[in-house]
């Protein structure tokens, strides 16, 4: 004959708590045994971002043997990097707090990722809009393409906004031939312009044009001086097909927002931060080196708008230390731990079962319940 056994109609209220306690400590047992995951690509990102901060050194140490001195309000981890608010090759306005942000060696790392995503193989060519407004990008983007071996045909805009790289005894170019004299980079910039408004020298005394001009030439590269932006578009464009030869160019990257690369004020904005595959909504509307690219199905990297892109990657925003290599959410990132979860979730299933579907979670917590005078029925046969 079939034993019949009693069972409680519903789970108690002590059952219930040990449910949940147990699901608690699975979360937080889950939650706190995440680890760190090498993104793709660690090992190059890593090997860019050496190279970025080992070029910002060389910079900054030549720098201090011209008798340069930080001015650690504005230059808080001394960088070398950091320019002045106004000289005489200043062009237009700048933004403190976005040159400071972009001194950090680990944006190479995120150059370096945006290529991969661009799916450029070794040998590819780049085309390059330097700026001399934003020195260490000009230096992240370098060290990301010597480090996946690619070529860059580089074309820079010289001037400078305020606290870029508008010290006249040190301009962008002139860290690009130093770098390339101590054996840092490979590549430097093939053409130049005077930058500025109109990439025509606007907002530049006479002066400072002077200066800037004499920079291009003592440097031995190609001066870009057309009467107009719309020319001054077109010689780039010319210079580009002329450096590529017979090879096709397979990704711009602009650095800034250089009149002749991205245009007005609206072509800077159209772009997104970052990589863009194709050309956004309206760009056949206005003309630039940028579009002109882009229209073409030429890859874009967009390097804009510094503070948002270190937001989104984990860097920091106007640091007050120098950032070290391998910081940021561009190298890894917290997962959780799924053989642990799979454990979990089945031992928490067994207990449900068991209280559920036995009595084993009443026999369990009867001991400590209050004692009434009802008691269970006993064991029918």
């Amino acid at each position: 004959m079939k034993r019949i056994y009693w069972r409680p109609h519903k789970i108690s209220r002590l059952e219930l708590l040990v449910i949940a306690l147990m699901s608690l400590l699975a979360l937080a047992l889950i939650e706190q045994l995440r680890f760190d995951h090498r993104l793709a690509h660690y090992e190059e990102k890593m090997a860019a971002a050496e190279m970025a901060q080992r070029a910002m050194q060389t910079v900054r140490a030549e720098r201090v043997k011209q008798g340069w001195k930080p001015n650690v309000k504005y230059d808080p981890t001394r960088s070398g990097i950091i320019g002045v608010l106004v000289s005489s090759v200043t062009s237009n306005k700048g933004y403190i707090q976005a040159k400071q942000t972009s001194v950090n060696p680990n944006f190479a790392a995120l150059i370096v990722h945006f290529l991969k995503e661009a799916n450029l193989q070794e040998g590819d060519l780049v085309a390059v809009g330097f700026s001399g407004s934003f020195p260490a990008l000009n230096i992240a983007t370098l060290a990301a393409l010597e480090t996946l071996k690619l070529k860059p045909i580089a074309i820079t805009s010289a001037s400078a906004s305020q606290w870029g790289a508008n010290d006249p005894k040190m301009l962008w170019l002139d860290m690009e031939r130093l770098l390339v004299e101590r054996h840092v980079f490979e590549h430097r910039s093939v053409a130049a312009s005077l930058g500025g408004i109109g990439d025509l020298g606007g907002g530049l005394s006479a002066e400072g044009m002077g200066i800037v001009r004499e920079a291009i030439l003592k440097n031995k590269l190609r001066l870009i001086e057309a009467p107009t932006l719309d020319e001054s578009i077109a010689e780039r464009m010319a210079i580009f097909r002329s450096e590529a030869g017979e090879k096709h160019i397979k990704a711009y990257i602009n650095i800034g927002g250089g009149s002749a690369s991205v245009g007005t004020h609206l072509g800077k904005k159209m772009y997104r931060p970052g990589l863009n595959v194709k050309a956004p909504l309206g760009a056949g509307r206005l003309d630039s080196v940028m579009n002109r690219f882009a229209l073409s199905g030429v890859p874009v990297i967009h390097l804009s708008k510094i503070e948002n892109l270190a937001a989104r990657w984990g860097m920091p925003k106007a640091p007050k230390r120098a950032p070290e290599v391998g910081e940021g959410q561009i190298y890894t990132e917290r997962i959780y731990n799924r053989y642990l979860a799979a454990v979990l979730i089945v031992l928490l299933l067994g207990l449900l079962a068991a209280i559920i579907r036995t009595d084993w979670g009443y026999r369990l917590t009867r001991m400590a319940r209050i004692k009434t005078d009802q008691e269970p029925p006993e064991q029918m046969i």
